[in-house]
């Protein structure tokens, strides 16, 4: 399996020899990027909650995010990945939790920061996780927007990282007749995997081609989504390119392999397109001199 999976990742590697840089310093192996890391301390009401971004070589178009900062697999499957493809992830620390809290005008809040895309989706999950109140929805808007800044402008696939634990939250969720039916376009369950290892995505050609690749995948329907201001519908209403890659806590290899195919995924459309340019441009048979008005 090992070895398979060592032909496989060498296989994604070449497709985006284009794209990387030559130069890759992790000494003692030329083949991987060393991450330059930046933390960014934000101010949250009393709170500073620092925000890690790592940067693998000069890759910037494809950016992981970890919100859920007690989803770790999620997080080191990505560092391994991206240690030799190159790309950003940016990761919110939160003390190994998933509730990120603070305090502000003496009074404590909380908040789940995977439902803060929305000024809906704020107000909800303030009261879940414990009070609202307008001086809270607005600290965290602005956090909301801070986070968002950090995302370049130019990048072609959000990846969000997720871990969660046996049948808690599956593919078999958004099944007919289940809690979230009607949040989907199209379901895919795969025979041979394991319910619990999902890719969740607002495009649907990464849908299909994630599920033509023999994995479980879900379809967002980004017009009759339940608003609760997760970033995935906050792609889907911006017509940015999501997907959440998810596995169950300590599926490392599992992990690391689903987004290695997506990578390759990708690599191939960025082939398709790069050839698809090139055969599109004019020929100049008999090119003549300008001439001067």
């Amino acid at each position: 399996m090992k070895f398979f999976f060592t032909i496989f990742t060498f296989l994604a590697f070449a497709l985006l020899a284009d794209a990387q840089p030559d130069n890759k310093d992790l000494p003692g192996d030329p083949s991987r990027f060393v991450a330059a890391e930046k933390t960014i301390f934000y101010k949250l009401g009393e709170r500073i909650l620092p925000i890690r971004i790592f940067q693998y070589g000069d890759l910037k178009n494809m950016v992981c995010i970890n919100l859920h900062d007690n989803e770790n697999t999620s997080v080191e499957a990505a560092k391994s990945v991206l240690e030799l493809n190159g790309g950003t992830l940016i990761k919110v620390e939160n003390n190994d939790q998933r509730v990120v809290r603070f305090r502000l005008r003496g009074v404590t809040y909380g908040f789940d920061p995977n439902r803060i895309f929305s000024r809906v989706g704020i107000e909800q999950t303030l009261k879940e996780n414990s009070r609202t109140s307008q001086w809270a929805i607005e600290e965290v808007e602005k956090f909301t927007e801070r986070l968002l800044q950090l995302i370049p402008g130019n990048t072609s696939c959000i990846v969000a990282l997720h871990n969660n634990t046996d049948e808690a939250y599956s593919v078999t969720t958004y099944l007919s007749g289940n809690q979230r039916q009607h949040d989907t376009k199209a379901v895919h369950i795969a025979g041979l995997q394991d319910v619990d290892d999902i890719v969740f995505t607002t495009d649907s050609l990464l849908y299909q081609k994630m599920a033509d690749n023999g994995y479980n995948s879900i379809w967002q329907d980004n017009v009759n989504v339940r608003k609760d201001g997760s970033l995935s519908v906050y792609c889907g209403e911006k017509g940015i390119r999501y997907i959440n890659i998810e596995t169950q806590h300590g599926k490392f290899d599992q992990y690391t392999e689903m987004l290695g195919k997506f990578l390759m995924i990708l690599a191939e459309e960025n082939k398709n397109l790069t050839e698809t340019f090139h055969d599109s441009r004019p020929i100049i048979t008999n090119p003549q001199k300008p001439v001067d008005n």
